[in-house]
């Protein structure tokens, strides 16, 4: 039986799966729509797809370093407590192992994984472990020497927070406070050079408006601004803020001093920017008792 467009999509609107998933779904059961539901679910295609609309803000960071190549990858689950399971755990090992090939998250999510894509590994634990997942980004990293560190670590190599610095000298202690520094702190960027040019245009706009709001004359507010943007700057890049292990130094100076070049970093927080849906279970449990 010939398999149409709109029977593709009739399969794919009730049950949610993807387009290639419904129409092997429709060849493989002669386009019997009904079986071609009972395929998916026993695949469990259909599972999964149900569950990709489910908000997906915890999980793991995992951070694998190479030689001088790092990279830093974070894979979402619903709840912390799939995020503590050794099968997710292990799953998220591999993802990451993957990405060293791999230069983006969607040429990650086709890379090879014993035989399957990433994306289908990650579809197929969905299905067993009963949560939605994603692998929602990754970033990689290249230096002399590359340095990892993990924050809230729940197992070797990932955790709730992944960390890697690009140096050349120095040693692994200073690369490991480093990077302890970066977790922490959270720089925006490397160094004023590399600051978003936008970012820096919105807080001189910001720093204005608050300064005029004082009725100064125009040329004290601009001495003003002057001074609060090289304060801003300060903040918001490593190599110019207190270093956390030793305050009376800037990690830049700290570097000098243990014979490093810091040359670039990657952070990664699972989570970071996802709006989470707050739910209040003992509300529910009383909305409930009252129905």
């Amino acid at each position: 039986m010939a398999i149409t467009a709109s029977m593709v999509k009739e399969l794919r609107d009730s049950t949610g799966a993807g387009m290639m998933d419904a129409k092997k779904a429709l060849t493989e059961t002669d386009g019997d729509m009904e079986a071609a539901v009972d395929w998916l679910r026993t695949k469990g295609l259909a599972k999964a797809a149900k569950k990709s609309g489910r908000v997906a803000a915890e999980g793991l960071v995992a951070v694998v370093v190479d030689g001088g190549k790092g990279v830093a990858v974070e894979v979402n689950s619903e709840t912390d407590f799939v995020a503590k399971n050794a099968e997710f755990q292990e799953m998220v090992s591999g993802i990451a192992r993957a990405a060293l090939g791999v230069s983006d998250v969607e040429a990650l999510k086709s890379a090879d994984m014993g035989g399957k894509s990433v994306a289908d590994v990650i579809t197929d634990k969905i299905a067993t472990i009963g949560e939605n997942m994603s692998v929602r980004r990754m970033s990689g990293i290249e230096g002399d020497s590359v340095i990892s560190y993990v924050h809230n670590a729940a197992t070797a190599g990932m955790g709730k927070i992944g960390v890697l610095v690009a140096m050349s000298g120095g040693d692994e202690a200073f690369g490991k406070q480093v990077a302890m520094h970066i977790a922490a702190v959270n720089p925006a960027a490397l160094s004023e050079d590399d600051m978003d040019p936008a970012v820096v245009e919105k807080e001189k706009q910001v720093q204005m408006d608050i300064a005029r709001e004082s009725g100064k004359p125009e040329q004290v507010i601009e001495k003003m601004i002057v001074g609060r943007m090289k304060k801003f700057v300060a903040e918001s890049t490593l190599l110019n803020q207190q270093f956390v292990v030793n305050p009376d130094l800037t990690v830049g100076d700290a570097a000098k001093e243990a014979g490093a070049t810091i040359t670039g970093f990657v952070r990664l927080e699972v989570g970071e920017g996802i709006e989470k849906k707050e739910e209040d279970f003992a509300a529910e449990v009383a909305k409930a008792a009252q129905g």
